[in-house]
């Protein structure tokens, strides 16, 4: 893959500027594959990987972290988040991680956990779970991702980036962007001498570039920015090695051609799901594989490292609340306006209750994935662990088999032709 080195940066979109630095990543992007996997749910809340925790709220109305805080007496929600900060994911998850041959995790974490304002009733607490985990990935030798799941104003108005709401105004306000800002200028001054640990920044998890306007304006200008934020904390002559990892904010990779390519140390984050929609639903078990095969090219000759941050070896939105809390989903048409393709019961839950076929079926598609995003520059499954939804989950993969114990081992190394 062929990968700027330039010296020459634009700091925060603005100036041209010379450094004496050159950036040293703490891991060979070049010739080594990033393997890794999301810690889904645990400093951000999402109810379909831990349904128990909306549920024992009491309360129909909290769906995502900011009704969380909202609706749930201020004590009793402060409690129930540390319960589950404490246990979701521990050191042993980090030492079953490693021990599965991963070298990366990515850990979403929302920006309510370093600044909450007046009106903002998001339970705060999240950063010293941040340090904590960064001391087991160090301790294990994993690489880490620090995402910045969801801002002010939500960037997407998905229940992942706290606020679930039809009108995300994140881009609209400059202040939300400000703030924005300031996180990741925190974020950077706080890990520049840790990249050992911590090897990307990743400013912004998913921006809705599709829903037109000013989203995709703001965010290419805040990439810029969180560029100069990220790699010269030190000020403009000294660079830092943490890799800036941007998303495509649901583009075409060919979007972002002339993006970046005087800058150095900044890589591209690109998700793939194939359950969002009805025509994906419908597609047949070999069309799925065939569709993640395809996206090989587009991976491999892309002028930045390109890292696949997010996919899954399910194929159906059939997750309970995958689509929102006491949202249906599409595969059984139980999600408004979708069209009914079948019984969701095949398909998601316990690991132990998957018939034969599916878990060769899940084998065959997480070999395709992985042989393809490795044409890349790797992969971050989602995500480590759900509670009943195995066919997400990494270690569920472990255990029942469909996800092999060294990922570099394949059982179908020829599936992509």
């Amino acid at each position: 893959m062929s990968v700027r080195r330039a010296m020459s940066a634009a700091l925060a979109g603005v100036f041209l500027l010379r450094s004496v630095y050159a950036f040293s990543p703490t891991f060979d992007y070049d010739n080594e594959k990033v393997r890794g996997v999301n810690l889904g749910g645990w400093l951000v809340g999402e109810p379909w990987i831990t349904p128990s925790l909306f549920e024992n709220t009491g309360d129909d109305r909290v769906i995502d972290d900011y009704t969380f805080g909202q609706y749930v007496d201020r004590d009793t929600a402060t409690s129930m988040l540390k319960q589950h900060w404490d246990t979701w994911i521990t050191e042993s998850d980090f030492a079953e991680i490693a021990a599965a041959g991963l070298n990366h995790v990515r850990l979403p974490i929302g920006y309510w956990a370093f600044d909450v304002r007046e009106g903002e009733p998001y339970i705060s607490g999240q950063a010293p779970y941040l340090e904590k985990a960064l001391g087991w990935a160090q301790q294990y030798g994993l690489k880490v991702v620090i995402d910045l799941h969801g801002v002010p104003g939500s960037q997407n108005g998905f229940d992942n980036s706290g606020q679930k709401t039809d009108n995300p105004t994140w881009p609209n306000n400059s202040e939300y962007v400000q703030r924005s800002n300031d996180i990741i200028k925190t974020l950077a001054s706080w890990y520049k001498d840790r990249a050992d640990v911590v090897a990307a920044i990743a400013p912004l998890n998913e921006p809705a570039g599709f829903r037109g306007g000013n989203f995709l304006s703001v965010t290419e200008q805040y990439w810029k920015d969180s560029y100069g934020n990220i790699r010269f904390p030190y000020g403009s002559d000294r660079q830092s090695n943490n890799l800036v990892l941007v998303h495509d904010a649901f583009q075409e990779l060919s979007y972002w051609d002339n993006f970046g390519r005087n800058f150095d140390g900044v890589a591209m984050d690109t998700h793939i799901y194939q359950m969002f929609s009805d025509a994906e639903n419908q597609r047949s078990w070999d069309e799925h594989i065939s569709f993640a095969c395809g996206k090989g090219s587009s991976l491999e000759n892309f002028h930045l490292w390109t890292i696949v941050g997010e996919w899954t070896p399910a194929i159906t939105d059939c997750a309970k609340w995958l689509n929102g809390r006491f949202v249906g989903a599409r595969y059984d048409g139980s999600f408004p306006g979708s069209t009914r393709v079948g019984d969701c019961g095949y398909f998601t839950g316990s690991g132990a209750d998957f018939a034969d076929e599916y878990k060769e079926f899940l084998r065959k598609y997480w070999e395709a994935q992985t042989i393809t995003y490795e044409r890349g520059t790797g992969w971050l499954q989602w995500t480590w662990k759900a509670e009943y939804a195995d066919e997400w989950t990494y270690q569920a993969g472990l255990q029942y088999g469909w996800i092999p114990q060294d990922p570099t081992d394949r059982q179908y190394a020829d599936i992509c032709g």
